[in-house]
């Protein structure tokens, strides 16, 4: 039974209690809120040199404890190990990216007759990240890290389930020097602590990565305020391979393997021209075999568990025991493991096909020619991310101008750089993270004219 009052966190590998930490309350958000907004002030009307001072020094302490970071998210997340010291270094490079950027906020000069037109790019106030568990340590990051260089405060609300990196994180920012109370970690249940900050009249943005259904009401929400929002919702990613591909490259299982499939951009609708579907499923058999699950702290693992029993169960609803399929090996015993799976005779229209997993399940699907790969692309409501595979330079240009998704890699499996703009079209999302433009969304533009007419003396 759930304590509404603490979170249990359990090792996804073992299902063992790993710790207990304090639920906030709708009280505690207020309270918070009000921190921060005072010490928005303060951090605001610092020099931006010295903000960026600071957040150096915070990436500086942050790099010093990667290893620390990485296991807490092994322990918390059932993150490989590998993927867990990566994630660690990601949230380092963005702080270092994002101060860099604090000085470069820069306004316009507008011509205007009668005297000078100025643009200034003013801090929000407080703003809310609420991150999700799949990738607690970057995704907290993502929203909070530029947020703290433009200006603002952050409170944080981590998921249920993995609250333990943000809340080391927000220590190590006090260790490097931050104001108190500037970046606020509130573990929390989404009903309690979520609600209430998308509620608060104070909180001057939010900042939600989770499902679509949730995203939905948090837009609503912050609607009646007429509160800004950034939204990273849901995915169905495809992979498209063309005949003239390198198929060993675009059919690396990890494009829908890698964090056991807990992945957004997870490539799990794989798209093979009809001329190469039998080599394709012939390759994939081999490479599902040959994938290590098992303990996440070993180097040699390269997958890992699903985060909870909730979520185990909501992948084996969608893989049927009889339903056809290439499958790979996974634990028996504690933990939540479910083996590496491509459904090999789904429909393209169907619920597997079409609807988020969430987990190491992908769909192989065969096309004819360009113009049937971009419809069965574009065939669910999501359009986060995507692979186009092709030797031909002006079919990769005609794809990626085509499918609709705000993230599309040629030739590759890469969706998220720190140093450049990620976000999905329809269902999956609305607005940008990351990227060049990072700190502008955490911005208002004041406009200011000032006249010089007046008789010369």
């Amino acid at each position: 039974m759930t304590d509404p009052h603490e979170l249990r966190v359990l090792n996804p590998a073992t299902e063992e209690v790993v710790a207990t930490v304090p639920a906030a309350s709708e009280e505690d958000v207020v309270a918070a809120v009000v921190r921060a907004a005072r010490a928005q002030r303060k951090w605001a009307a610092l020099a931006p040199a010295d903000r960026a001072r600071l957040l150096r020094r915070f990436a500086d302490v942050v790099d010093g404890r990667t290893e620390e970071l990485a296991q807490l998210e092994v322990r918390e997340a059932g993150h490989t190990v590998g993927n867990a010291r990566w994630e660690a270094g990601n949230a380092r490079d963005l702080l270092l990216y994002a101060a860099g950027g604090a000085e470069r906020l820069l306004g316009k000069q507008i011509p205007a007759p009668g005297g000078w037109n100025v643009t200034f790019q003013e801090p929000l106030g407080v703003v809310a990240v609420i991150a999700p568990w799949n990738f607690p340590m970057p995704i907290a990051a993502w929203g909070s890290f530029p947020a703290l260089a433009a200006g603002n405060a952050v409170v944080l609300k981590p998921a249920e389930t993995t609250p333990l990196t943000a809340l080391r994180l927000a220590e190590l920012a006090l260790e490097a020097g931050l104001p108190e109370h500037l970046f606020q970690v509130l573990p929390g249940y989404g009903a309690t602590a979520g609600r209430a900050l998308v509620d608060h009249p104070d909180v001057a943005k939010v900042v939600f990565t989770g499902s679509t259904r949730t995203g939905r009401e948090v837009m609503e929400r912050c609607a009646r305020l007429v509160k800004p929002v950034t939204l990273e919702l849901g995915g169905k990613s495809p992979n498209i391979v063309f005949a003239d591909a390198d198929l060993e490259a675009a059919l690396d299982p990890f494009s829908f393997l890698d964090n056991s499939g807990q992945d957004c951009c997870a490539r799990t609708r794989i798209l093979v021209q009809e001329t190469v579907f039998e080599e394709a499923r012939d390759f994939l058999a081999d490479a599902l075999a040959a994938v290590v699950v098992g303990d996440p702290a070993d180097e040699k693992t390269r997958m890992g568990p699903l985060i909870s029993r909730q979520q185990l169960d909501r992948v084996r609803a969608y893989v049927p025991e009889d339903a056809p399929a290439l499958r790979g090996s996974a634990p028996d015993g504690p933990g939540f493991w479910f083996p590496p799976t491509v459904l090999t005779g789904e429909r393209p229209d169907s619920p597997a096909a079409t609807e988020e997993i969430f987990g190491p399940v992908a769909v192989l699907l065969p096309f004819t020619d360009e113009q049937d790969a971009v419809r069965l692309a574009d065939g669910t409501p999501y359009g986060l991310s995507g692979s186009i595979w092709t030797r031909d330079v002006g079919r990769a240009l005609r794809v990626s101008q085509t499918v609709r998704a705000g993230n599309l890699s040629v030739n590759s499996h890469s969706s998220v750089r720190y140093w450049t703009p990620f976000g999905g079209f329809k269902q999956s999302g609305l607005g940008r993270e990351l990227g060049p433009d990072a700190l502008t969304a955490f911005t208002q533009t004041k406009n200011v004219f000032i006249s010089t007419e007046g008789s010369a003396q």
